[in-house]
């Protein structure tokens, strides 16, 4: 019976996006068409870069609520180094370690000061944001060279350029949350803390790692988003941590920690792009997408604990 729950509780998340799917192909005309899905394609490519460096953090009984404003960040220096001169292949590299280390800084506060990270991350969402905008006297960066929009917007083989990067980070993330130490220690973390460090595991190394990919998975994510608007926006990311944590509970993960998987993520984030470009397809107003986003949250994470009292 506990397996069948299991099992049901799995499928879940993989049965909504096709009922979802389905019921979009039905309600309009455009959701069908090559142009509309390549791109969802690139739209959720965002959200799902980012979601994946989420899904370490929550398994490792974390979150990171600065997630947008280092997005913002990590794509305005990105671009600004891109408009110095600086060639692509150097430009992309220093946005994702603006967004690693950026953080990492948030997994250093978060051990060292043994404060919380919902509130440690908060405050991070703010300095970032800041920082962003006062490097860039809250002017948006336009002096890009052309070829830089192939990383958001280039094609390869006919599939969208970025669904090759995501399946590249998609398959790392997996083989580091499922083949290695760090994604061993994760888990051990996210589930009982206080066990992890009595078995001897570095629980303050490994959790500034965990907060590092993430960082550096939502700086690639904001090199993406610059490559698609041709800008680097020090507004980018606005509200992103919401659709970015939505994506990892959809998909499986609890905010308890202990649980979350690569494939749930990604299932969660297309089942978010997707309840987006419906809303836009239908005529539905942004407002009332929000709502339907912390709707889902509310109902996903409902879900979660109700399965949790009944194993329990």
């Amino acid at each position: 019976m506990k397996m069948n729950a299991r099992l049901a509780q799995r499928l879940l998340p993989f049965l909504s996006l096709i009922i979802l799917f389905v019921a979009l192909s039905i309600a309009s005309p455009y959701f069908l068409t090559a142009n509309n899905l390549a791109s969802v394609a690139r739209q959720t490519a965002v959200f799902n870069t980012m979601a994946l460096g989420m899904t370490i953090v929550i398994v490792a009984g974390g979150i990171d609520l600065s997630v947008g404003s280092i997005l913002g960040l990590s794509g305005l220096v990105g671009t600004m180094s891109l408009e110095a001169g600086y060639p692509i292949a150097i430009g992309i590299p220093v946005g994702i370690a603006v967004g690693a280390g950026c953080g990492f800084f948030n997994g250093l506060m978060i051990t060292r000061l043994k404060i919380n990270a919902f509130i440690v991350t908060l405050g991070t969402l703010g300095i970032y944001r800041g920082m962003a905008l006062i490097i860039s006297n809250g002017l948006p960066v336009h002096r890009i060279p052309a070829g830089f929009a192939f990383l958001g917007e280039g094609n390869l083989l006919g599939i969208p350029f970025v669904v090759w990067l995501l399946v590249i980070c998609a398959a790392a993330t997996h083989v580091v949350l499922e083949h290695t130490r760090l994604g061993r220690y994760a888990f051990a973390i996210g589930s009982n803390k206080i066990a992890a460090i009595y078995a001897g595991i570095p629980v303050d190394f490994h959790t500034a790692a965990v907060y590092a990919i993430g960082g550096a998975l939502t700086g690639l994510a904001g090199m993406i988003e610059a490559s698609r608007l041709m800008t680097g926006q020090p507004t980018a990311g606005l509200g992103y941590e919401l659709q970015a944590i939505a994506a990892v509970v959809i998909g499986g993960g609890s905010l308890n920690g202990g649980e979350g998987s690569v494939i749930g993520t990604l299932i969660g984030a297309f089942i978010m792009g997707l309840l987006s470009n419906g809303a836009d397809l239908l005529n539905i107003s942004n407002y009332w997408q929000q709502v339907i986003i912390g709707a889902v949250i509310i109902l996903a994470v409902t879900l979660d604990e109700f399965r949790k009292r009944r194993q329990g």
